[in-house]
C-alpha cells in the first residue's frame, strides 16, 4: 500500500538525493586566491553572480546519475505488491548510492588541489547521500516488518 512508512522513508530519500542540486558539495575553499564552491552541477567562484569557473559538461554525468539516483527510490516505493522485489531493488540503490558518493568525491578532488575539506567548509551536500542511505536502511527494514505482519496474517486464516 502506498500509504505505508516505508514510502515515506523512500520518499525523503529520494528527496535527499534531489537536494544535491540545491546544496554544495564543499563550499568557500581557498584554491589559487579564489574562493570556489563545487555542487554537483559544477565548480563556481563566490561572487554576487555565480561564475562557472569550470563548464559543466565535466559534471553532466554526475548530474544524469544524480537525477537517475533520485528517482530510483520514487520508483521503489510503487512497487509495493511485491515486497521482496521492493527489498532487493532498496540493496541495489544502496550500492548504487555507494558507488555514487565514491563518484562525487573523486570528481571533487582535482579541483581542490592542495586545500583540505574541514568542518567549516563542507557542505551539506556531502551528508546528503549518507542520509539517503539511512533512510533506504530504515525503509527496507519496514518492508520487512510488513512481510513479517503478512505472513503471520495467512498462518492465521
Amino acid at each position: 500500500m502506498l500509504q505505508r512508512i516505508q514510502s515515506v522513508y523512500l520518499l525523503l530519500a529520494g528527496l535527499a538525493i534531489f537536494a544535491l542540486f540545491l546544496f554544495p558539495l564543499v563550499h568557500n575553499v581557498n584554491v589559487d586566491g579564489k574562493s570556489i564552491n563545487i555542487s554537483v552541477k559544477g565548480v563556481y567562484q563566490n561572487s554576487d553572480v555565480p561564475n562557472y569557473t569550470q563548464p559543466t559538461h565535466t559534471f553532466a554525468g554526475l548530474m544524469v546519475a544524480t537525477v537517475v539516483l533520485g528517482i530510483i527510490p520514487m520508483v521503489i516505493i510503487f512497487l509495493y505488491k511485491n515486497r521482496k522485489q521492493q527489498v532487493a531493488l532498496c540493496y541495489s540503490a544502496l550500492l548504487a548510492i555507494i558507488g555514487y558518493s565514491f563518484w562525487m568525491s573523486q570528481a571533487v578532488k582535482p579541483f581542490l588541489g592542495d586545500a583540505q575539506i574541514d568542518t567549516h567548509n563542507g557542505g551539506i551536500g556531502l551528508l546528503l547521500s549518507s542520509i539517503s542511505i539511512i533512510f533506504i536502511i530504515v525503509a527496507v527494514k519496514a518492508i520487512n516488518r510488513d512481510e513479517k505482519l503478512v505472513k503471520s496474517a495467512d498462518r492465521l486464516r
